[in-house]
């Protein structure tokens, strides 16, 4: 047999070649072979799932009690503004406040020429005691038959006319100043000295800044967690935190954006707040139970709701929908979550609702750079 081989290859030698071809492409296709399959067990040994499963990672978290809050932004405003006004006419004799000046109420800001106005008084006082004698006097007199009824009554009217007309001209005189109708601040003052004014007349604008209203509108589906009396906090655009009651909540909301109007009322007594600055309210609902997350980790449904993905017992993924709670740099809480869940914080994007995943705890290390941990403070 041998003989017949080296007789063959000797007259046809391309046959060796193609021979040894042969053999080493035969060797070196089964040492890839064999790497393929190390490698592909090796990868299954690795994963431990079955073709088609997905690898997420999962932290378990616990919901916290936490203080819910509504955001409502306004303006700040005084509590009173008034428009003053002389009541009788003159000329501007003496001005005794600036514009900004704070006064009590009472407080004199401006005087008008006093012309013969405490003449009239003196002359109307007089006239009071006149008919006053008078009519005492009939009083003696109809002990002893002297003076009929018909006298004193009408004495009396006589009396009760001088007795008006006194209190006319003091009231007369004492509208020549024009004082501050209650303590605040003169915004504004629109005359000076040797002006005339007649009755009527604007002259000056003072605001009741003791005590600041911020007003602002709340959203219809959370009006109903406001009420009067309770208390909200509140930022002004200065940087200044301050708090107070809420004192007005509207019972019908407006057309155009089916919002309530809400007022907060904030004192002030010693003037540091600004009026008519933005504000920020935050309005407190009460409290709730809520996980704190990234709000990288929310995703929207295909009908839109907004949520995050879980793993459940059955290693599917569950999609829950969530409201935010309220939302700071440290992260979001959300409310809508069971109490306990596995919540995928990495490959939460790669996968659907009801798929069957592979689950692979986190450790506390990358829990932490997921922003799993928190500076906000639960309730105690």
């Amino acid at each position: 047999m041998k003989s017949k081989i080296k007789s063959i290859i000797a007259k046809q030698p391309w046959l060796l070649a193609v021979l040894t071809l042969l053999l080493v492409g035969i060797w070196m296709g089964s040492g890839f072979l064999n790497r393929e399959a190390d490698q592909s067990t090796e990868s299954g040994e690795t994963l431990g799932v079955s073709e088609g499963d997905v690898r997420v990672q999962v932290d378990a978290r616990q919901a916290q009690t936490i203080q819910s809050y509504i955001t409502v932004y306004g303006n700040s405003d005084p509590a009173r503004t008034v428009e003053m006004s002389t009541e009788a006419e003159g000329r501007i004799e003496e001005i005794f406040a600036r514009r900004g000046d704070r006064l009590n109420a009472g407080d004199p800001i401006l005087k008008l020429d006093m012309r013969d106005r405490q003449a009239r008084v003196d002359q109307a006082k007089a006239g009071v005691n006149e008919h006053q004698t008078r009519y005492d006097g009939q009083q003696s007199l109809k002990k002893d038959g002297y003076a009929s009824d018909a006298q004193m009554a009408e004495t009396l009217a006589k009396l009760e006319t001088a007795r008006a007309e006194y209190t006319r001209a003091k009231l007369d005189l004492a509208n020549m100043t024009i004082r501050a109708p209650f303590s605040g601040t003169l915004q504004d003052r629109t005359v000076e000295i040797g002006d005339f004014v007649r009755a009527g007349d604007t002259v000056g604008t003072f605001v009741d800044n003791t005590t600041i209203i911020i007003t602002g509108s709340v959203a219809e589906r959370d009006a109903g967690n406001v009420k009067v009396g309770d208390m909200a906090n509140a930022t002004l655009v200065t940087g200044q935190n301050v708090s107070g009651d809420i004192r007005y909540v509207s019972q019908v909301a407006q057309r155009e954006t089916r919002t309530f109007v809400v007022e907060l009322e904030i004192p002030n007594p010693d003037g540091s707040l600004p009026a008519g600055v933005t504000a920020e309210m935050r309005i407190s609902t009460g409290e709730v139970l809520a996980h704190q997350m990234s709000p990288a980790l929310l995703s929207l449904s295909s009908d839109g709701s907004l949520g995050v993905n879980t793993v459940d017992e059955f290693a599917r993924v569950q999609f829950y929908p969530v409201d935010i709670v309220q939302s700071g740099n440290d992260g979001t809480w959300v409310s809508g979550l069971p109490k306990t869940v596995q919540l995928i914080v990495v490959g939460q994007g790669y996968v659907s609702e009801g798929q069957q995943v592979d689950a692979v705890s986190m450790t506390s290390d990358t829990a932490m750079a997921s922003g799993s941990s928190s500076e906000l403070e639960p309730l105690k």
